[in-house]
């Protein structure tokens, strides 16, 4: 999707549209603290990006609309997305709240070819949500995904089999997967600029520079990639996620993203009568790589701060030597409110706070999303 958030708040505010729109924290005259969370293309055209401070997007685009996320509003569009793309095939594996890869090679004798199909997901996502999405078309994950980030907003890109190689030919070396800054630094000490000149330096050369890291740049500078289309749908479980329009590795701005999140996991599981035995913290790296940790309790839990706490605990046991692309926080091991027995704390009051919550929910669905904030 093109600057999905920063898409529905102008889609749901006409008076947005055309005007930079900045989802984030309050910048309160250039002073607040926080970063961008996404911002739309009118905002980019003043050098605002995501991660980027809010204090400094302030300087930037003192005259920009600075939102707060309403992340129930896009876990909604985002669901009406994706109904869509199931309805062409049951392969598909969503990236983040707003990206998907689909497996349409069993749909192509039922809904024609892949450009028709392409073409036919763009029109129905509009008249579904209003908004607009870009389609890479290709043989592979990784040509596909390129694809989908060439002519945006509002793009179509098809790579038929035998021209990947040419595609790939005078792109920049930062678009393989797993070119962070710093190996981008060092593949140009050597030389190299675009994926054509990586496909031409020697296999060996490059694996004695970069170890298992060279073989697969090796590899991908030929477009070969042989990742199968998974789709995540995992039994019994509530999660939410979101990946970042640029990688970050704010700690800060990563755990107060952990908490909005547990938030939406806790309203989700109150909404639906389920309480979580386990709680997990999924974290993917700018390179795509993607880890998961986990965690079980005596006491099955559905308030947001028990959540949070939790997966912020997880989260303390990852390292940030390179930036974040994506992160969740998924609840699984569900049972049924009332269903057995409960072990209750000796000491504390449990229920207070489920109460305080449920509260909260009734509050945010009758006025809104906004009508009631953390202090911090």
């Amino acid at each position: 999707m093109d600057a999905f958030y920063a898409s529905i708040e102008q889609l749901d505010n006409p008076d947005l549209k055309g005007r930079p729109v900045i989802v984030g924290a309050d910048p309160k005259g250039g002073l607040g603290r926080g970063v961008v969370a996404a911002c739309s293309y009118e905002a980019r055209k003043y050098g605002v990006h995501s991660a980027l401070p809010i204090s400094r997007a302030w300087k930037l685009c003192p005259e920009g609309a600075y939102l707060r996320p309403r992340m129930e509003r896009y876990v909604e569009v985002s669901r009406q997305v994706m109904d869509v793309l199931r309805h062409f095939t049951d392969l598909v594996e969503p990236l983040s709240i707003d990206e998907a890869f689909l497996d349409i090679t069993g749909s192509i004798a039922l809904f024609g070819s892949p450009e028709q199909i392409a073409r036919a997901i763009k029109k129905q996502v509009r008249g579904a949500t209003g908004l607009c999405g870009s389609v890479g078309v290709g043989p592979n994950k990784f040509i596909a995904k390129i694809a989908s980030d060439l002519r945006k907003p509002d793009g179509l890109v098809l790579v038929e089999s035998d021209q990947v190689e040419k595609f790939l030919e005078g792109l920049p070396i930062s678009r393989l997967w797993g070119v962070g800054p710093k190996t981008e630094q060092r593949l140009h000490e050597m030389g190299l600029r675009t994926i054509g000149d990586l496909r031409v330096m020697p296999r060996e050369k490059l694996v004695r520079a970069l170890g298992s890291l060279g073989e697969h740049l090796y590899q991908l500078s030929f477009g070969r990639d042989d990742r199968p289309v998974v789709p995540n749908w995992e039994a019994k479980s509530v999660s939410n996620e979101t990946t970042f329009e640029e990688d970050t590795a704010d700690r800060e701005f990563l755990v107060e993203v952990i908490r909005g999140l547990a938030a939406q996991v806790g309203r989700r599981l109150r909404r639906e009568g389920l309480r979580a035995n386990r709680i997990t913290l999924k974290l993917r790296y700018e390179n795509f790589e993607t880890h998961t940790k986990q965690t079980s309790v005596e006491r099955p839990l559905q308030t947001d701060d028990d959540i949070a706490r939790l997966a912020i605990a997880l989260f303390r046991q990852f390292s940030l030597d390179r930036k974040v692309r994506l992160i969740g926080v998924g609840s699984g091991d569900l049972t049924r409110d009332g269903a057995g027995p409960t072990q209750l704390d000796l000491f504390a009051e449990p229920r207070k706070q489920e109460t305080l919550d449920r509260v909260v929910d009734g509050i945010r669905d009758r006025f809104g999303e906004d009508s009631l904030r953390r202090g911090s």
